[in-house]
């Protein structure tokens, strides 16, 4: 069985721009910088067999490139945050891209997850505060809602493994599919 997932890689200064808000921001846990990603579908633990059909799906994908730049900063868990992220301009192009990547993996026999497609990259993880530093999180999240980042051509994504460690979720690339 292989945990693995569809995501797209970030350039350097976006890379940059994401490293200066996370310091910024008062996160009981931070996600580390190296694993900063934008996931598009994720695929579970899977048979090496209905991974390798999935591939076969992901290659055929044909998509031009588009542009693409971070807007925004949020939290996910609403009272009780337990996640901060760095939202995505709006983009049709990765919505259309992201749909056809779910419904090749579901075509090759992979159950998604239902809930809408959120574009973002996960800064932090972590248990809900306590009120006095959600408050400061929340204040801190408000400042930063006007953060943009340099924008970048989308050319390709990645099918990535996830291999789950004591630090956290390290990733390898098992394949590449460019645009």
């Amino acid at each position: 069985m292989i945990r693995a997932f569809l995501a797209l890689p970030l350039p350097d200064p976006v890379l940059s721009a994401l490293r200066v808000q996370q310091f910024l921001l008062p996160l009981p846990k931070k996600t580390d910088p190296e694993t900063f990603h934008l996931t598009l579908v994720f695929l579970g633990e899977q048979p090496e067999p209905m991974l390798q059909a999935a591939h076969d799906l992901f290659a055929e994908i044909r998509l031009p490139p588009f542009p693409l730049s971070l807007k925004s900063l949020g939290l996910f868990g609403g009272a009780k945050p337990r996640a901060a992220w760095a939202g995505t301009a709006p983009s049709e192009p990765l919505t259309r891209l992201q749909a056809k990547l779910d419904h090749a993996a579901r075509r090759a026999g992979i159950e998604t997850e239902s809930r809408r497609f959120t574009p973002h990259v996960t800064l932090g993880r972590f248990p809900p505060p306590g009120p006095e530093d959600t408050f400061r999180l929340e204040r801190a999240i408000a400042a930063g809602s006007t953060f943009t980042s340099p924008e970048w051509t989308v050319d390709h994504f990645i099918l990535y493994q996830s291999h789950q460690t004591k630090q956290g979720s390290r990733y390898s690339e098992l394949a590449r599919y460019d645009l």
